[in-house]
């Protein structure tokens, strides 16, 4: 009875070895099939596929790296490949990378590779980490794209764009001077000239600080925002020796040349008028603009004090204001109002906020699809 029941024992012991090895061939087949799919779509793809165990160790490269630069296989392994990168990249490529592996945040960069035939392409390199349910990661994936065609083009485009705002600038300049040498041959018309030349140069100035700069050309006032711009547009009202007699105040927001022509436009009639005849007419006048991102609204208010007592609204609207209403209900479709308190001119302007810039447009539109995805 003994002996039956040992080798009832053994024999399901065995059947279970059996069982255990089964599947682990069944595990090894799957695992097997599984890498040759992987392999067979990575090589398939237009872009090197890379991938790495959890310390960076690269360990693997699809068929179009290898046919890209042209190395032996396996060359690349491990370390090896950032000696593939342009020289002046490499520094730049390695910390990038020890920063994603140090903090498991998407590896993203833009680097020149070298191809087969020694020359240097602008590639982007991304990669994500994978990670177990413990959230450790266990690998990292990564592709390598070609976008030395696309960079060429953005550069062609911005050279473009830079000279043709280059010849914009000097059209102002030469527009300008035709106005002076005309008011010089018809002295009846010097007053006009000079108001005509000082909103010339308030459009050129709007159109300095937005235009496509390289590094060298770009102005040193500030960031593309509405403070810095208005800041630069009243700067020849401002003395160095004293207090801002144009005093900014409030929310900032984004900006760029959807809405320059026109604020320059407004805020230089406004500045004028009130150095011919509001408060910065005044030694002690000051004016003070406040700017709020109400909701959807974004509002300015413009504010004169200490300047001369006010009468009243004028009996006829002048150019400037005719210019002033055009720039802030026609072109950036808002609602401009005067209040002509005796102690001092006060302008309101209520703004749609997608007026001021196309990027705030963009996040807008962005926004709402997040909302209805």
């Amino acid at each position: 009875m003994d002996g039956e029941k040992r080798s009832d024992a053994a024999t399901s012991d065995a059947d279970r070895l059996r069982t255990t090895e089964a599947e682990l061939a069944a595990t090894v087949i799957a695992l097997a099939e599984s890498e040759a799919k992987f392999r067979a779509i990575a090589d398939s793809m237009p872009q090197m596929v890379w991938s790495t165990l959890p310390d960076g160790f690269h360990d693997y490269y699809n068929a179009r790296w290898y046919e890209f630069t042209g190395v032996p296989d396996g060359s690349t392994d491990g370390e090896a490949w950032n000696g593939m990168f342009h020289p002046e990249d490499q520094d730049r490529a390695w910390a990038r990378w020890r920063h994603s592996l140090e903090t498991g945040e998407p590896y993203e960069i833009e680097y020149r590779l070298r191809r087969h035939d020694g020359v240097y392409r602008w590639t982007l390199g991304r990669a994500m980490p994978i990670r177990d349910e413990d959230g450790r990661i266990t690998r990292w994936f990564g592709t390598c794209t070609d976008i030395d065609d696309l960079k060429r083009m953005e550069q062609s485009k911005e050279l473009l764009s830079q000279e043709l705002s280059h010849r914009i600038k000097n059209i102002f300049a030469v527009v300008s001077a035709l106005v002076a040498l005309s008011a010089r041959q018809h002295p009846e018309a010097r007053g006009f000239a000079q108001g005509l030349r000082t909103r010339i140069g308030a459009l050129a100035r709007a159109h300095e600080f937005v235009r496509p700069h390289t590094e060298a050309s770009r102005p040193s006032v500030g960031s593309m925002t509405l403070h810095a711009f208005l800041g630069a547009l009243f700067a020849p009202y401002s003395d160095e020796r004293a207090a801002p007699r144009i005093r900014l105040s409030g929310d900032d927001a984004v900006f760029d040349d959807q809405a320059a022509t026109s604020v320059a436009l407004l805020f230089h009639e406004l500045a004028t008028n009130a150095a011919k005849y509001g408060a910065l007419s005044a030694d002690d006048g000051r004016v003070t603009l406040d700017t709020r991102a109400v909701g959807d609204r974004f509002h300015l208010a413009w504010t004169e004090s200490g300047g001369p007592p006010v009468a009243g609204a004028p009996s006829r609207r002048g150019f400037g204001s005719s210019l002033a209403q055009l720039s802030v209900e026609g072109q950036l479709g808002g609602v401009l109002t005067h209040d002509w308190n005796r102690d001092g001119l006060t302008v309101f302007v209520d703004l749609p906020a997608t007026s001021l810039s196309r990027r705030r447009v963009a996040l807008k539109l962005a926004s709402a699809s997040e909302l209805t995805a």
